[in-house]
């Protein structure tokens, strides 16, 4: 059972989880407007540690269209696989006009996962 550490807490989580749905189930009120489609980036997130060496497609053209690539990544579109340390970056008490974080994202990623080696990316 993998590790997660989200800014200092460590929990097991369940191996294929989506990072964005862990992170909040650790209570951490992380972003996802989009509701987990890689349309905002409000998920994104920084690797102390564990950093997957795949991103989705989508992942790639929103990182890259809002020039956050190698920045930062997309809890949205990370299946946890194995120990991981994040930061998540944009919460609810960080949006002091947010009311809430954005829907539940599903157990699925979305739209439908074209995984990319980042060594291959250019």
């Amino acid at each position: 059972m993998p590790k997660v550490t989200i800014d200092g807490r460590t929990i097991d989580v369940v191996e294929g989880t989506r990072l964005v749905n862990v992170i909040e189930d650790a209570k951490v009120s992380i972003g996802h407007r989009c509701g987990g489609k890689s349309r905002c980036t409000t998920c994104r997130v920084s690797f102390t540690s564990g950093e997957p060496d795949t991103m989705t497609s989508a992942e790639h053209a929103k990182l890259k269209e809002r020039e956050m690539l190698g920045q930062y990544r997309l809890a949205c579109q990370i299946l946890v696989t194995h120990d991981m340390s994040v930061t998540a970056h944009v919460t609810l008490d960080s949006m002091p006009d947010w009311t809430d974080t954005g829907p539940r994202c599903t157990d699925e990623i979305e739209p439908e996962a074209v995984f990319i080696k980042i060594s291959d990316l250019a």
